[in-house]
């Protein structure tokens, strides 16, 4: 019995490292931050076309600096759907947090406001 708790134990250590996977690589510019962001985003089914860009800041550990805000919304609908449109973009950046950057990235980051825009397809 304690050799199938091990195993699913690590098991579940693996899927969690799998999950956050933006832990794995060291990123050095802000094209890397951004590439690694929108990996982690999935836009609404339902969303039709539809963007938010929002602003944010980092710390040097990967987290943010109080929450994203959300600067620009053009969403078809409702406040319904532009508040689900929202949310899915802050939880996208959310769930890819920490990031891991370079040291050379982390000293130049802290603090800066950077914007991204999360898009459905078209």
């Amino acid at each position: 019995m304690k050799s199938v708790v091990r195993r699913v134990a690590v098991a579940g250590v693996m899927l969690a490292s799998a999950i956050h996977s933006s832990d794995a690589a060291e990123l050095n510019t802000m094209n890397d931050v951004g590439a690694a962001i929108q990996a982690c985003w999935t836009p609404p089914a339902d969303a039709g076309t539809a963007s938010v860009t929002l602003s944010f800041s980092f710390k040097r550990d990967g987290t943010l600096i109080g929450p994203p805000r959300p600067t620009a919304i053009k969403v078809d609908g409702d406040a319904k759907a532009k508040k689900s449109f929202v949310d899915a973009a802050t939880t996208a950046l959310q769930n890819c947090l920490p990031l891991t950057f370079s040291a050379k990235l982390a000293q130049g980051i802290a603090g800066n406001v950077f914007t991204l825009q999360f898009a459905s397809p078209k």
